[in-house]
């Protein structure tokens, strides 16, 4: 038998107890739970050189600014809450009879209205007798009523009744209603107040066309299919003039002006103020803009 080298056996040696460690400690790893990932060896490269900061881009120019566009209308697709009532509600009567508080515009301010004070203006005069002369006393003579709120309501002042406009509305609103005032109670002349918005007597639209010139709106007397097309399309805000080929009224902040006695109890002819109706079949709406 030839013997090995000693250099030889104890290299054998080693590898075997090298192979030893090595099953040894991949037993304990699997009995720890998975194996042991190998180690690498290998050493990471070179880093690579930072590349060149780009240069910054030219700042675009300002545009130009668009003009801009002007003022529309009312907004005809407004809440209904911010229009004016132009129906009789369910739940309102034709026959109520206003009984808040109720102010006179002086010279000093709002004051509390004293009925009595009016006493000396007859129902003739406040009618407005048989001659165009007595309209220009009658626009001196009344006093001008105002009531807390946001809608007009009807007074009684020696038996005829006036509207009292609402402290909330415009001034062009409150000098409409005030000058509709002035002609309540003449009596209905078929062509009336076209000629001249002075006149003993009043139709329709010549009624409509005296308030709405009292606002500073009109400066010529329209008829009824003129009103048609005048103003802006549906219900305004504080007015709206309900009109066709044959009759116009308006109403105003909750009131009717009209010479139709149609709806009212009291039933009586010309220019008066009267309860809204129940609806308006048959009238295109129209409203001055920006009302």
């Amino acid at each position: 038998m030839r013997q090995r080298p000693i250099c030889a056996i104890a290299t054998t040696i080693l590898l075997l107890g090298g192979f030893a460690a090595t099953a040894g400690a991949k037993a304990k790893a699997k009995d720890a739970g998975g194996a042991v990932a190998p180690v690498s060896t290998a050493t990471g490269g070179t880093t690579g050189l930072t590349g060149i900061s780009g240069s910054t881009g030219i700042s675009g120019s300002t545009g130009i600014s668009g003009s801009t566009g002007s003022s529309g209308s009312i907004n005809p697709t407004a809440p209904l809450a911010d229009l004016a009532p132009i129906v009789l509600g369910k739940h309102e009567s034709a026959t109520a009879v206003y009984s808040g508080p109720i102010f006179e515009v002086t010279a000093g301010g709002l004051v509390p209205y004293d009925a009595g004070s009016d006493a000396a203006t007859s129902s003739t005069d406040v009618a407005g007798g048989t001659t165009a002369a007595a309209e220009s006393s009658l626009s001196t003579g009344l006093p001008q009523l105002e009531v807390p709120g946001s809608t007009a309501e009807e007074v009684k002042v020696n038996g005829l009744g006036f509207a009292a406009a609402p402290e909330n509305a415009p001034i062009v609103v409150q000098e409409v209603i005030w000058a509709a005032d002035r002609i309540i109670g003449r009596p209905y002349v078929y062509g009336g107040g076209h000629k001249s918005f002075q006149s003993w007597g009043y139709d329709c639209s010549g009624t409509v066309s005296y308030a709405l010139h009292g606002g500073g709106m009109l400066k010529a007397p329209l008829d009824s299919g003129q009103f048609m097309s005048w103003g802006a399309h549906g219900q305004g805000q504080w007015m709206t003039i309900l009109t066709n080929a044959g009759h116009a009224y308006l109403d105003v902040a909750g009131l009717r002006l009209d010479t139709s006695p149609a709806n009212d109890p009291a039933g009586l002819q010309g220019p008066r103020w009267r309860p809204l109706r129940p609806d308006n079949a048959g009238f295109v709406k129209r409203h001055p803009f920006g009302y």
